[in-house]
């Protein structure tokens, strides 16, 4: 029997350390918690601008996606510098508060994304630009819809210029 493997029972461990064992009530056994993945996202967020969709087979958008993207950035004369483009499908248990905390945005941008998904604080219809806690949120249809209907990228247009051109 080696000094490393004595077993002492709770009345003997008691009777050991009399002076210098305190119970108390509760107990503060620390169990770490599990460390969130990174948050993966494109673009450089200069402008503090919340680009969130939730694209399945890619890792943040499709090429045809990011062309169109791109094309609607440059209309409201921003860049990808400007923006960071978060991916949902990639980002698990990605939130509205991992929002907040890591991109600190100025406005939100839902492709495809339900604000419920995301536990957002507020419900906002979409294409209706929607002002809560000094930020701006717009809701819009996935860009693969976009691409394909035309009734609803004007929709987005219309909220966009009135955000991002009239200013």
């Amino acid at each position: 029997m080696s000094l490393d493997n004595i077993k002492l029972n709770l009345d003997l461990v008691q009777q050991l350390y009399r002076k210098s064992l305190v119970e108390t009530e509760k107990s503060n056994i620390l169990t770490p918690t599990p460390e969130k993945q990174p948050i993966s996202f494109l673009g450089k967020n200069e402008k503090n601008i919340a680009i969130v969709v939730d694209e399945k087979d890619h890792a943040f958008l499709s090429e045809a996606n990011l062309e169109l993207l791109v094309g609607i950035l440059t209309a409201c004369h921003l860049s990808m510098a400007d923006v960071a483009i978060i991916n949902t499908h990639t980002n698990k248990g990605f939130n509205y508060q991992d929002l907040l905390a890591h991109f600190s945005p100025a406005v939100v941008l839902l492709f495809g994304v339900e604000p419920e998904v995301m536990e957002f604080p507020l419900h906002f219809p979409p294409y209706k630009l929607q002002q809560h806690a000094r930020l701006t949120y717009l809701s819009s249809a996935s860009l693969n819809t976009l691409a394909s209907d035309t009734d609803q990228k004007k929709k987005l247009w219309l909220c966009l210029q009135q955000h991002f051109l009239q200013k």
